[in-house]
């Protein structure tokens, strides 16, 4: 019987990733040229495809909410934004600042998105937990918390699937014969799986608090510590930020927050 392979990323640990993943975010907040983080993110996503499990078809639809909330603001700043005017067509007009600012916070958007689906792909919630305890000597409540989060998130995909099905063997059909997808029936989806959600972290936390959740002291069964090839993961991420900034700033394209207002 042949080993598995665990892909890259998975090997690596959660609390660096997570790290890395806040401080790109972080530091692409100032940044608003369309160019500097269009580079990252194509960066990122041949990252993500390369060093975990993830195929072009999971990664096209962990986009779809990222993308459209990306669009939302492209739109919104093409068509509120003063400038140059490009197109008018009775009140409605596009500036050619608009789709700057508009194109840089939508590739943000979309850059922020790859990495948290990176992170989502290649992390163990059990892994997280522990490492947070360890490496970022968060507390046992704190640390059991995320992971009751962490699980309801990767849960909340089946859990519609479920509800969607549930309610299409209930819901009375159109006139057509097809089931109903206007507003109201997403409405009844969506509130049923906030109900749902919120019961279950209520078990979690019965459970947690059942099993002396916070009672000092806890030992670790499976350690997980900080490794050399943790170290090169933050050189080569950080690097490659570096790398993309200075070139940008290099060629002249690179802007900052003063665009907001310039």
């Amino acid at each position: 019987m042949s080993d598995v392979v665990v892909p890259a990323l998975d090997r690596r640990n959660p609390t660096v990733k997570l790290a890395l993943v806040f401080v790109v975010s972080l530091v692409v907040m100032f940044v608003l040229d369309p160019l500097t983080p269009a580079l990252l993110y194509l960066l990122a996503l041949g990252g993500v495809l390369a060093s975990t499990s993830a195929t072009p078809r999971t990664l096209t639809i962990a986009h779809v909410p990222f993308l459209a909330f990306a669009t939302g603001v492209l739109v919104v700043n093409a068509l509120s934004r003063p400038g140059e005017v490009l197109w008018q067509a009775g009140v409605l007009r596009v500036t050619a600042e608009g789709l700057t600012v508009g194109g840089a916070l939508a590739v943000r958007t979309l850059l922020v998105g790859v990495l948290a689906i990176g992170f989502l792909l290649s992390t163990d919630g059990v892994a997280l937990m522990h490492s947070l305890r360890q490496n970022a000597r968060l507390s046992p409540r704190v640390a059991y918390a995320v992971l009751a989060g962490y699980r309801l998130l990767q849960d909340m995909p089946r859990e519609w699937v479920t509800i969607q099905h549930a309610h299409a063997v209930r819901a009375p059909r159109r006139a057509d014969g097809r089931l109903p997808r206007g507003p109201r029936h997403l409405g009844r989806v969506v509130f049923t799986l906030l109900v749902v959600a919120v019961r279950r972290g209520e078990r979690m936390a019965q459970a947690l608090e059942s099993r002396g959740l916070g009672l000092a002291p806890r030992t670790t069964w499976r350690p997980v510590h900080v490794t050399r090839a943790d170290l090169a993961l933050v050189a080569v991420v950080l690097g490659a930020l570096a790398l993309v900034l200075a070139t940008s700033g290099w060629l002249g394209v690179l802007r900052g927050p003063g665009a907001l207002t310039g």
